[in-house]
């Protein structure tokens, strides 16, 4: 029987509540087909203040070594903004080279959006970011810093390598998907003319590869608008660092809030790392009224970049007929629930 190895941080706040569901329904749905050798790391806000510590590079080299990562979620409300952040997220995405940040936006049945007249029909679209380049390396600087002259200086780095592979990846995953093989470009070429002509370019070349996949462009700023009102145009949206941060929180909400939305960071030949997308939620912590669902989606989603599919799909449609059948809302405390129920209810429908 096939073992993965899987690196697990529980992290800050109600992630090791919400990555115990998420366990607790792997571990259901693998039972006869493949077994999970699990390792714990304690890496997160508690850890930084027992120990001073963020995220080691001998523990870089170790993660190296695993099948994928499993994260609950970093953040704690006595750690300074930045130091978590910087110290353990971007320092594992860019480490591990974890390239691409893939954010589905789906609309589940029985879940609520506050999109007008519209349904799981019309929201299922996937946001491939760039994970590792733009304005997220921290190039850049101050001058005359505290001084009424101050300059403060931020760059957006965009390689062709960097540009070139994430918009591979966009349309091998578009042609993979399969539905309407339309891939949008997101972007903002008419002010951002540097950057974007790089990434305009090198997507009209790399289209050439792909005639089976349809091309599209629209500004950032009206992509929001377009995933407002139509958000049935879209099928796979490609785009920068920073613009892919901004239209997956627009997204989450659509399709329903961070309690059910999920990512991966991925690196299609390296190690891998999937979490929830939703915060800590400290004020919640240990109340076990969080819903773990996003982290049960993200455990799905590890499984189907491991090429464990039929068992993803399995959890996601377990997912599915939780939300139709048994939830009264996603919000913490409004879900008819308990965490730990809510994942007894998807760990029953995959075994």
């Amino acid at each position: 029987m096939k073992i993965y190895n899987i690196a697990v941080i529980a992290g800050d706040g109600t992630g090791p509540e919400v990555i115990r569901e998420g366990l607790k329904v792997l571990d259901a749905a693998s039972i006869g087909k493949f077994k999970l050798a699990l390792t714990h790391f304690p890496f997160g806000g508690e850890h930084y203040q027992k120990t001073g510590e963020t995220l080691p590079d001998s523990a870089i080299q170790e993660l190296r070594k695993f099948d994928a990562i499993y994260l609950g979620a970093i953040g704690h409300p006595d750690v300074k903004p930045g130091i978590l952040e910087k110290g353990v997220l971007l320092k594992l995405r860019f480490s591990l080279d974890q390239y691409i940040n893939l954010r589905p936006v789906k609309l589940y049945p029985g879940v609520d959006t506050p999109l007008k007249n519209k349904g799981p029909e019309h929201i299922d679209f996937v946001v491939v970011r760039e994970n590792t380049e733009g304005l997220y390396c921290g190039a850049g600087g101050f001058l005359k810093k505290g001084t009424a002259d101050e300059v403060a200086i931020q760059e957006s780095i965009n390689s062709r390598k960097g540009v070139e592979r994430c918009l591979r990846y966009a349309f091998e995953y578009t042609r993979t998907r399969n539905r309407q093989k339309k891939l949008t470009l997101c972007g903002k070429t008419n002010v951002l003319t540097f950057a974007f002509d790089l990434w305009e370019r090198t997507f009209h070349e790399v289209a050439k590869e792909y005639p089976d996949v349809k091309t599209d462009y629209a500004h950032v700023d009206a992509t929001c608008m377009w995933m407002v009102k139509n958000p049935e145009w879209f099928d796979v949206i490609v785009t920068d660092n920073m613009f892919g941060d901004i239209i997956t929180d627009l997204g989450a909400m659509i399709q329903g809030g961070m309690g059910i939305a999920a990512g991966g960071n991925i690196h299609p030949k390296g190690v891998s790392m999937f979490e929830p997308i939703g915060g800590s939620a400290p004020k919640y912590t240990g109340q076990n009224k969080i819903n773990p669902l996003a982290a049960i989606c993200a455990g799905g989603m590890m499984l189907d970049i491991l090429d464990e599919k039929e068992v993803a799909q399995k959890i996601e449609q377990a997912v599915m007929k939780v939300t139709k059948e048994k939830l009264k809302s996603l919000s913490a405390g409004q879900m008819g629930y308990t965490t730990t129920q809510v994942g007894d209810l998807v760990a029953e429908q995959v075994v």
